[in-house]
């Protein structure tokens, strides 16, 4: 039996205990005094003395139905086995000081890379609802900003702290591979992939990115490189001397040898974003590649409970005005 108010259950023992304080309450009020009740002793006890704590009773299981009936309990009729799909991903993000390059655009207004990568993860993760997600950032340094969570609105609330020369300039690829494998290792999830995204070469940290991919191959991880940038020089913000920001050219370089090697190695793809729109359909296509089927029953017609309980307590108050009213009623 399946209850849709389940809250509402913590009333019956709070009317029940009120309307016990009534009923004590009243039967103090209504008492009758004796200067002595030795004349009494010897009567006979009617049968109607037993009873008079029934209509307490009839009330408080009328009231008890009535918090049932407003619970509404419903029986499933029909079962359906649904298949959902979730997986483990970890979302490693380049935010070295390059990624502050305006080389994309979004609504026609130039935005720098680390911001377009912040909007289309969002739209990515939005469509994942089922899987577990943790995100790293490296530049010169790797560290985990989220650990993997099926809590989307925290995932999006340290999303929005990826900014572009947040830790240690540089671009340690190997690092950004090793560390986002150490939130993976330890799940016990049968599909878990990494998705790499770097717009520079392997220029910092100890750990070679081609060993991180073959540690990853050793765990069963499947690792997704983007390379993101466009080729040749690019526009790149820069302070002047009087404090105003200005925009040189500079030319970035990608390895794109390395990427598609890493992914590769893991029986993963590489793919190169040099716009926005190729990068939202990068994560699309990576959206459909990577599914893992999970079989989950669902209940999908409902038989209601709450009529007969309803019906059952009505009847039990007019029971019980009846009997108030004839063999159990009481003199004022």
């Amino acid at each position: 039996m399946l209850f849709s108010n389940f809250w509402n259950i913590i009333w019956i023992p709070v009317l029940l205990l009120l309307l016990l304080l009534v009923y004590l309450f009243r039967r103090r009020r209504e008492q009758v005094r004796f200067s002595s009740i030795k004349i009494l002793k010897d009567l006979p006890v009617s049968r109607s003395l037993f009873g008079r704590h029934l209509l307490v009773l009839l009330r408080g299981a009328a009231l008890v139905l009535l918090i049932i009936a407003l619970m509404r309990p419903r029986e499933g009729l029909e079962k359906t086995h649904v298949e959902t799909e979730g997986i483990d991903i970890v979302l490693s993000l380049d935010v070295s000081g390059s990624m502050k390059a305006e080389d994309f655009t979004i609504s026609g207004r130039r935005r720098n890379r680390s911001f377009v990568v912040r909007e289309v993860v969002r739209e990515f993760i939005a469509q994942r609802k089922n899987d577990r997600i943790g995100i790293v950032i490296f530049g010169g340094k790797a560290y985990t900003l989220c650990p993997l969570t099926s809590d989307q609105g925290i995932l999006l609330q340290f999303l929005e702290r990826a900014e572009a020369g947040m830790v240690e300039d540089g671009t340690a690829i190997g690092e950004g591979i090793t560390t986002a494998l150490n939130r993976l290792r330890p799940t016990k999830t049968k599909s878990k992939i990494i998705i790499l995204l770097t717009d520079g070469v392997q220029n910092a940290g100890k750990i070679d990115p081609k060993t991180a991919a073959e540690l990853a191959r050793t765990l069963h991880i499947k690792l997704y490189t983007i390379g993101v940038g466009s080729k040749g020089a690019v526009p790149f913000p820069m302070q002047d001397p009087f404090g105003r920001t200005v925009y040189q050219p500079v030319k970035i370089d990608l390895d794109d040898a390395l990427l598609k090697s890493l992914a590769e190695t893991t029986g993963g793809l590489y793919f190169r974003a040099t716009d926005t729109e190729a990068l939202k359909e990068i994560y699309r296509r990576i959206d459909q590649l990577e599914k893992t089927k999970i079989e989950a029953t669902h209940f999908m017609q409902y038989r209601e409970l709450f009529s007969p309980l309803i019906w059952a307590a009505l009847w039990i108050v007019l029971l019980e005005g009846v009997l108030a009213e004839t063999v159990l009623r009481t003199l004022p």
